[in-house]
């Protein structure tokens, strides 16, 4: 599996975490950055990883931001992408079974560490059930 990650500076240290971890289990992770606590625009990095994601670069993305919730948004405005902000295991869980969410939102301000990792390895491990599902994402993506 192949993982771009990017955050904002909110989320520059939680994404830093979420890498090693990655790497740690053997996934390949392509950081689009920002690469430091310096201000910028979630926009900007929300989009680049969703773009990955959409354009078959990569398998699926994580992003953070101090909430998830800009960076969530930036994602999501790609066609193609499902990003969910997950804030516990359970959500992480059912928007893979449910909705075969491609990229993952985390808040760095919000979100403690361990759970972030627990969050990131249930939505990692999880498949997409299918079945009932399908039809829905299909009705996502007619529109």
């Amino acid at each position: 599996m192949k993982i771009a990650i990017a955050s904002d500076h909110g989320g520059f240290e939680l994404k830093e975490n979420v890498k090693k971890y990655l790497e740690g289990r053997d996934i390949e992770v392509v950081d689009l950055g920002t690469y430091s606590e310096e201000s910028v625009d979630y926009p900007a990095y929300g989009k680049a990883c969703g773009q990955a994601v959409a354009n078959g670069e990569v398998d699926r993305g994580i992003v953070c931001c101090g909430t998830g919730i800009g960076i969530s948004i930036a994602a999501n405005k790609v066609k193609g992408v499902r990003c969910a902000l997950c804030t516990d295991v359970t959500m992480a869980r059912l928007t893979r079974q449910h909705n075969d969410s491609n990229v993952l939102a985390l808040g760095g301000r919000t979100t403690g560490l361990q759970t972030a990792l627990d969050i990131v390895a249930a939505w990692v491990d999880t498949e997409f059930e299918g079945g009932r599902h399908q039809r829905r994402l299909d009705m996502l993506d007619a529109e």
